[in-house]
């Protein structure tokens, strides 16, 4: 199998960030209106034709954002995202339901992540209620996987395909709704980011292993002149590095153009 893979074909790239908890709620307002910006300045974000991949941006500020957020990015491409969510709603205390997520605007919510396995000791069995929670309010499971150890990728993406069938319960019909962030413990909040080829080679291996049903994105310690690097990846799940909006710019600036090159490479093959 070659480690250079090939992106899932479905005409979309994803660039996303979460603020997890770095930023407060005014810093968080700030940043969210320079995103917004950022976005404005790029109106070919967004869009999709038999010419281009479309680039898709996602925001995943902290929960009491949640409302602004969805006015302040009112009518822009932006995709808001939450950064967990519960299982269901009534006593609960403490948590947020997927439908209230989905009223407030959210259309897609990260679930999974290593943090909240390993923090808060969510268990294969959490993960999979919360994704049938989501896909059930219409909200797009962003389903982190990843292994914990460096391991060669043949073993890390089958750590990684377990790590999925547990989430859908083994059931084919809901891999089409995730969005999978490849991000290997090891390399979130490291100084450098997984090398490209253990990337390529983990990201080939899962899809042949799952098909292409879904879009597989990476995460970790991940910034400019990756995505280039990442032919086999549908984009980039990003963390502190965009919480600077112009940062964030940079990579979609990255993504605009390979996008136009991908769908050069598409027509060329037609």
């Amino acid at each position: 199998m070659s480690t250079s893979g090939s992106s899932t074909g479905n005409g979309t790239l994803y660039i996303g960030v979460s603020t997890k908890m770095y930023l407060g709620y005014q810093a968080s307002l700030r940043w969210l209106s320079e995103v917004r910006s950022v976005v404005d300045d790029r109106p070919g974000l967004g869009t999709n034709s038999a010419k281009d991949f479309a680039v898709r941006v996602f925001v995943i500020p902290s929960f009491p954002v949640l409302e602004p957020a969805a006015r302040i990015l009112a009518g822009s491409p932006v995709l808001l995202g939450a950064q967990n969510c519960a299982w269901g709603d009534g006593p609960l205390t403490g948590e947020v339901s997927p439908g209230m997520l989905a009223e407030l605007g959210v259309s897609l919510v990260e679930i999974g992540h290593a943090e909240r396995r390993k923090l808060f000791a969510e268990d294969d069995a959490v993960v999979a209620r919360k994704v049938r929670a989501a896909v059930g309010h219409s909200l797009t499971p962003l389903l982190c996987i990843g292994e914990a150890d460096k391991l060669d990728a043949g073993a890390a993406a089958a750590f990684c395909v377990q790590q999925v069938r547990a989430a859908t319960d083994g059931d084919p019909a809901l891999l089409s709704s995730l969005l999978l962030a490849y991000e290997p413990v090891w390399a979130i909040g490291a100084q450098e980011p997984a090398p490209p080829e253990h990337v390529n080679a983990v990201l080939a291996h899962i899809r042949a292993e799952l098909g292409r049903d879904c879009p597989l994105i990476y995460g970790g310690s991940a910034g400019p002149g990756l995505l280039p690097l990442l032919p086999a990846a549908d984009g980039l799940f990003l963390g502190r590095f965009a919480h600077d909006a112009a940062n964030l710019g940079r990579v979609l600036d990255e993504a605009l153009a390979l996008a136009q090159t991908r769908g050069s490479d598409a027509r060329a093959c037609q």
